[in-house]
């Protein structure tokens, strides 16, 4: 098509918008999956042939059938193709459609939460199926009527989200002033993530911000494993994005579980696991009710347990909405006329003008995170917890109080009673926590004395524990900071990580360590021996012959920033395969870096 003759369309199209639109604009669902499983939550409704009418983009046919006062027509008939799309899958029932809310209707004309429940009841699609995206692309604020537009459809049991978040006009007043219940990450703070650090500390930032508020968070444009991976770790409950699937207009390619996520979703935090124990013993079944029921069956259930003072409220599909505390409707339970109020159709007030959103975090989430999750905003009664996106449960102050002491006394327990240090839990469990950070470069170091079992039996046990206990204070002098972690595996096997620094400054580290222990080890041998410089002892074939005195030997496996481990037992196999090279050095050290397919790179020792 020629320029004129597009330009020609586009004056025509001006006035007969609405009718070209009908003749080829289709409806496209692009998935929106679980980032711990794979599975679909849902699809948001998207635009495919806007192009044939001359338009770039979807956004520019609105604005152009704004500007001609028919957007509300064009929306109408967008949203009722969606609707009936989504209507005819075999299995809408159990998922979420996500249907962007053009604001700039707000205040049009004619009633547009009465236009869409009408839509629903057509296509019996119940509210709580439905999630609105609120996008910051236009300055909501402005709009006189769009607060009460926002409570009329969370009233009327619809589900929203800040869309485009990080990038518009309001994003964060949005988040401050209404009740959503998810948050969709712009793509701009996802494209590279994996290899951005400063991208990862903002969404992770903000993804914890969102769970405190009792808001999911959704990572919009994500086109690879990596940038997958990396907002997972984040702690993005969903994703969407071309890695999981392009938007299709074809509704029979839609899958239920997509293969590729559920894979790299195998890598989660196994460290969480001791964690995941904790929590599923603590956690309580308490009895939720859906923001459906009526306020009188309510009322039975806190006149059943009077000891009871909230109950965690549920939408059709299982997702926590938030609580409902007695004090909120203790004026018509105990109030002579109460009851009279809610059998007035006047009053039509629903259990959900009475719900208060609480904090929500999944069973996986580690114990401490929780914690932080439960304080962040003071008053709350509980952190109510999911499981694939589903309620599971609440946890409150008292039980994650619990889980926290028997996390400590788990720790002590795993302690080295002769050093005092960490031992090989916990030292699993930081290998696989930092095996998944890639902010930030880290090296995981092994000692290991060389000719300590000769000194062991020449000297006795007890000296053999002095040099011990010798080493492990130089550790605790030497490696001090948050970014370290120090552990000891057993007899003279010690552990180390470090995050953070540069890989020079590492070396220089443990080579001061090395020859410390070096000097200082032989105060622990007798002048004789001192002056031959070796003992006599026997070799594991029980043959006699010297041995060189003691010291220590450190191999280094670095894993550089960007870079991220989905199986911890690669770290764990490379510094085995590197003992060997330590032991036969020179001055005993040897560095390498691992790359993320596990395979060591180029390296210095």
């Amino acid at each position: 098509m020629s320029a004129a003759e597009m330009l020609a369309l586009r004056r025509y199209a001006d006035d007969e918008i609405v009718t070209l639109a009908k003749l080829v604009v289709q409806t496209a669902f692009q998935p929106i999956v679980e980032a711990a499983t794979g599975a679909v939550f849902g699809f948001e409704s998207l635009m495919r042939g806007f192009d044939r009418l001359g338009f770039r983009s979807p956004l520019d046919l609105l604005d152009r059938a704004h500007e001609a006062g028919q957007l509300l027509a064009v929306e109408h008939m967008i949203n009722s193709r969606a609707l009936a799309a989504f209507a005819a899958l075999p299995d809408f029932a159990s998922r979420t459609l996500f249907i962007n809310l053009d604001s700039r209707l707000v205040g049009v004309g004619g009633d547009v939460v009465e236009r869409l429940t009408s839509h629903l009841k057509r296509a019996g699609i119940p509210a709580s199926s439905i999630c609105f995206e609120i996008s910051e692309r236009f300055q909501n604020d402005v709009v006189p009527e769009f607060t009460e537009l926002m409570r009329r459809l969370r009233l009327e049991g619809f589900k929203l989200a800040i869309d485009d978040f990080g990038v518009g006009h309001n994003g964060l007043k949005l988040l401050c002033d209404h009740p959503v219940d998810y948050l969709k990450i712009d793509r701009h703070f996802i494209s590279r993530i994996d290899a951005d650090a400063r991208k990862r500390h903002l969404v992770r930032n903000t993804i914890n911000a969102a769970h405190v508020l009792g808001i999911r968070v959704i990572a919009e444009g994500v086109e690879n494993e990596a940038e997958f991976v990396a907002c997972r770790n984040a702690g993005c409950d969903l994703v969407q994005g071309w890695f999981v699937s392009r938007p299709v207009t074809d509704f029979s390619a839609l899958q239920s579980v997509y293969p590729q996520v559920e894979r790299a979703g195998r890598g989660r935090r196994n460290s969480r696991s001791f964690d995941s124990v904790l929590i599923r013993r603590q956690i309580e079944q308490l009895p939720s009710v859906r923001e459906s029921d009526s306020l009188e069956s309510v009322f039975e259930l806190f006149r059943r347990d009077p000891t009871r003072t909230f109950f965690p409220v549920l939408n059709a599909n299982d997702e926590p909405r938030g609580i409902l505390h007695e004090y909120h409707v203790k004026e018509l339970s105990y109030h002579p006329f109460g009851r009279d109020l809610l059998k007035n159709k006047i009053y039509q007030k629903s259990l959900s003008h009475f719900v208060t959103m609480a904090p929500i975090a999944d069973l996986d989430t580690p114990a401490e995170q929780l914690l932080s999750i439960f304080a962040g905003m003071g008053g709350n009664e509980c952190v109510i917890l999911t499981e694939n996106m589903r309620y599971a449960g609440i946890l409150s102050a008292s039980s994650l109080l619990k889980i926290i002491n028997e996390k400590q006394l788990k720790a002590a327990e795993d302690q080295n009673p002769l050093t005092g240090l960490p031992g090989n839990r916990s030292i699993r469990d930081f290998l696989q926590d930092r095996a998944l950070d890639g902010d930030q470069l880290r090296c995981f170091c092994y000692f290991d004395f060389d000719n300590f079992k000769p000194f062991n039996d020449h000297y006795g046990f007890q000296k053999g524990d002095q040099a011990i206990s010798l080493f492990a204070s130089l550790l605790r002098r030497h490696l001090v900071g948050e970014d370290v972690f120090i552990g000891h595996l057993g007899g003279d096997d010690f552990f180390a990580g470090i995050s953070g620094r540069d890989a020079r400054d590492v070396q220089a580290l443990i080579q001061l360590i090395l020859g410390d222990f070096g000097r200082e080890v032989r105060h622990l041998y007798v002048p004789e021996d001192l002056l031959a410089g070796a003992i006599r002892g026997h070799d594991r074939n029980g043959e006699a012959r010297s041995f060189a005195l003691m010291r220590c030997s450190a191999a280094v496996l670095m894993v550089p920033e960007g870079d991220v481990i989905a199986d911890a037992s690669q770290i764990s196999t490379g510094i085995a395969a590197l003992k060997g090279n330590a032991k036969s050095s020179l001055d005993g050290f040897v560095l390498r870096s691992i790359r993320s397919d596990g395979n060591d790179g180029a390296g210095n020792g």
